[in-house]
């Protein structure tokens, strides 16, 4: 992606983020991006099109590197996953040079997302396709877990990950309700993922 793309795709983020979809206009977004109309609309010929680059350019720098996650113990896995999740969130915020709090950028994250399950279809095959991908390793990362000996239940694989993600997504939004920056948010849903870790190893 060339450097005038990407300035055009972060400030249109900003602005996405910090109003909704609806209350941003093709005009706000040229005019902050100090570029002129014809080079502007050379990358972009609607505020839709433009959207949909937003959503991309977002979950690609948010996407999960599962393949680095530790082998070794589910312990260790969902350890990684949240180390990444502080560090993916921080890198994105650093994109904006700090013209977004952790706070705004995570509430209106959530707004952001629903926007765009409102306004395309297709966004939330996406969406589900990803989540699917997710629980996948983590099913992968349970299994290892059973074969080794480190964990025992009669929940299923599927069950453990479901929980283990269900949780976080339910606490980390309350969380984020609340007010709480990043690395706090992970803490509350860390001590829950622990104890049930606990409730299962052998």
């Amino acid at each position: 992606m060339n450097d005038s793309k990407e300035h055009i795709i972060l400030i249109a983020s900003r602005l996405f983020l910090q109003k909704s979809f609806k209350e941003v206009t093709m005009k706000e977004i040229v005019e902050k991006t100090g570029l002129s109309k014809g080079a502007f609309y050379h990358y972009f010929d609607s505020k839709e099109q433009l959207f949909c680059e937003v959503l991309d350019y977002f979950f690609q720098s948010v996407s999960r590197n599962y393949e680095n996650y530790s082998k070794e113990s589910f312990y260790q896995f969902y350890n990684d996953y949240i180390k990444e999740t502080i560090s993916l969130t921080k890198n994105y915020l650093d994109k904006f040079e700090n013209e977004l709090s952790e706070i705004s950028l995570t509430m209106n994250y959530f707004s952001l997302i629903f926007d765009a399950l409102k306004l395309y279809p297709e966004f939330r095959e996406k969406v589900i396709e990803g989540f699917n991908q997710e629980i996948n390793y983590w099913i992968k990362a349970i299994e290892r877990a059973r074969e080794k000996g480190e964990i025992k239940t009669t929940m299923t694989d599927k069950e453990i990950a479901e929980t283990f993600m269900y949780l976080s997504d339910g606490v980390g939004m309350h969380m984020i309700m609340r007010g709480v920056d990043i690395e706090n948010v992970v803490k509350p849903f860390q001590i829950l993922w622990d104890r049930l870790y606990e409730q299962m190893k052998v």
